[in-house]
């Protein structure tokens, strides 16, 4: 009541902040080699097991968030014939098992009453703000009605994603869409360690990182099975995207007792990563989480500082040099003279322009230019730091 005026509520609204505010949602990543336990086949009483500890999460509180490989398993397990791993035989299979590793899905959830909803996602959908906010409003009106949303990449017509085990990444950018508080990548490994407890009888479990620099990047390798394409380093990618949304990444191994449950107890053998403080604006979740950079901007030292320091707005002066092709609205990267990418956004000007104006001061943009739709390259609220 304002003034006499009487202003009624606004139920959409007041259900959206609702969604956007939810505590305690969980996204448990689960690989190839997890569900088939090694094996070429689905292991169906492991996946028993994960839905009970998932359902025993929904008991305690949680919204939980299921993203699920085995499509390509489930298929190799359903088809009569022999067939090969070529790329075109993966989109196949993936055609084949993704109606029936949906159907395990929803049989078993529904022992203990809990419905499920498939969401089948490619790079494209979060890349796109349009349809990363589509994804993130169906996201949440499922987690609204108490649904357990299953999450694939759709294999069948991916073909990068499906070459290096992007379910890593793309479980980081759920864990973004639901504003998650944890994401647990479950593996063949206990977590991160030393060295390849496979050949090295010395490598030893790191427990929890705080940063990720270039000698922990060294110590990821590659896929260890054949059946699945992600390797720690993709996991390893998949932490650093969500640690910096502020979402806490756990990495278990996923055939441990009550591993799910024990993730969230912090009673498990596994490699925490801390988390990050989250930025707060959307539009700078979308940058962490969806577009590709398609080009580079190379700045001095000053800008570098002024970035990173006093999270200042990139300026021309601070320009160097540009590297590739973009249009003003594109998401391009800013590295320093030595290489390192601290910072991406939205530029306000293309490759050409900032050629032009490089290295100069912003009140001589328009003589340079005849137009000034900015006194800065990417202003600061439309750039995040990494």
């Amino acid at each position: 009541m304002l003034a006499g005026i009487y202003i009624p509520k606004l139920p959409q609204y007041a259900e959206y902040k609702n969604q956007m505010q939810r505590p305690h949602v969980v996204v448990v990543k689960l690989g190839t080699s997890v569900l088939t336990g090694g094996t070429d086949k689905l292991d169906k009483a492991h996946m028993v097991e994960l839905v009970r500890q998932c359902c025993e999460l929904k008991k305690q509180g949680y919204q939980v968030v299921l993203v699920s490989s085995g499509a390509v398993a489930a298929g190799r397990e359903q088809l009569i014939t022999p067939c090969g791993r070529s790329l075109i035989e993966k989109q196949m299979l993936a055609a084949i098992g993704q109606g029936q590793l949906i159907h395990i899905w929803q049989s078993l959830f529904a022992l203990y009453g809990v419905n499920v909803g498939q969401m089948l996602l490619t790079r494209a959908d979060v890349e796109d703000r349009e349809r990363y906010l589509n994804a993130r409003d169906t996201l949440n009106a499922l987690l609204a009605h108490n649904v357990v949303p299953i999450i694939n990449e759709n294999d069948a017509v991916a073909t990068a994603e499906i070459k290096v085990g992007d379910n890593d990444n793309l479980s980081a950018l759920v864990a973004i869409l639901a504003n998650a508080e944890k994401l647990l990548l479950l593996t063949d490994q206990e977590g991160l360690f030393t060295g390849d407890p496979r050949s090295d009888a010395n490598a030893t479990l790191i427990n929890e990182v705080s940063h990720i620099n270039d000698e922990l990047r060294e110590l990821a390798g590659g896929s260890g099975t054949t059946l699945g394409t992600g390797g720690m380093a993709t996991k390893l990618q998949a932490a650093d995207i969500a640690r910096r949304a502020g979402v806490e990444v756990i990495i278990a191994k996923g055939a441990g007792k009550n591993v799910i449950l024990n993730c969230m107890a912090d009673k498990l053998p596994g490699t925490r990563f801390l988390k990050l403080t989250a930025p707060k604006d959307g539009r700078k979740k979308w940058l962490l989480a969806g577009p590709k950079s398609t080009g580079q901007l190379v700045i001095d030292d000053g800008a570098s500082l002024a970035l990173k320091e006093r999270g200042a707005s990139l300026l021309a002066k601070g320009v160097k040099s540009v590297r590739g092709q973009f249009e003003r609205g594109d998401v391009i990267e800013v590295v320093t003279s030595q290489g390192r990418c601290i910072a991406k956004g939205l530029v306000n000007f293309n490759h050409q322009e900032i050629d032009q104006i490089k290295g100069c001061h912003s009140s001589q943009i328009t003589e340079l230019l005849a137009f000034a739709p900015s006194s800065e390259v990417i202003h600061r609220d439309d750039m995040i730091l990494l």
